[in-house]
């Protein structure tokens, strides 16, 4: 099977969990409570590179206050739909030292991607972290870290959509899907 042909059998059989509408009202959300927290603290914000892009390009334009940005790129998955341990593509740079650091990202998985990162960003001399994300995955176990801000909760499958991928593809749609629990792809 063609790789097209495999990535719309990918999202014919995912379930919808958030539609566009949804994600839009999140989106909104999340800026508006970044804006009320960090509208002051002349924030750097950091966007986790490749699965923060969407929500990154959606957020940014609502935050009516000044920032810098920078990214970086950090990853757990690969095109592999269980995480590994991290690996760091591009790494935080001496720019986070004396300063307020927002990280936007995809999803709140396990957890780890994000605890790495938090203390990579305050081991470079951050004064406070922050971290948003799109998504945050309703696991049984607990998290090492919480976000401080969340667009939505899914549910403890693989999701995609938003610039989640699924086996490498779809990260362009609006809404969130999950793959079948018995999709084997």
């Amino acid at each position: 099977m063609d790789r097209s042909a495999r990535a719309w059998q990918i999202l014919e059989s995912a379930e919808l969990i958030h539609s566009a509408a949804a994600v839009d009202a999140a989106i909104t959300r999340v800026a508006a409570e970044v804006a009320a927290k960090l509208r002051e603290q002349f924030p750097l914000v950091l966007s986790v590179m490749g699965g923060a892009v969407v929500f990154t390009g959606r957020v940014l334009p609502l935050l009516n206050f000044p920032l810098d940005f920078d990214y970086i790129h950090a990853s757990r998955y690969g095109a592999a739909t269980s995480g590994g341990t991290v690996d760091w593509k591009v790494e935080p740079k001496g720019n986070v030292a004396d300063r307020v650091v927002l990280v936007l990202d995809d999803i709140l998985d396990i957890g780890d991607t994000m605890l790495a990162i938090r203390e990579r960003v305050l081991g470079l001399g951050a004064r406070a972290f922050y971290s948003a994300v799109l998504t945050d995955k309703n696991k049984t176990a607990v998290k090492p870290i919480r976000a401080d801000f969340v667009g939505l909760s899914v549910p403890d499958r693989f999701v995609f959509g938003c610039g989640m991928d699924a086996h490498g593809v779809w990260r362009n749609l609006p809404a969130i899907y999950a793959l079948r629990q018995d999709y084997e792809g």
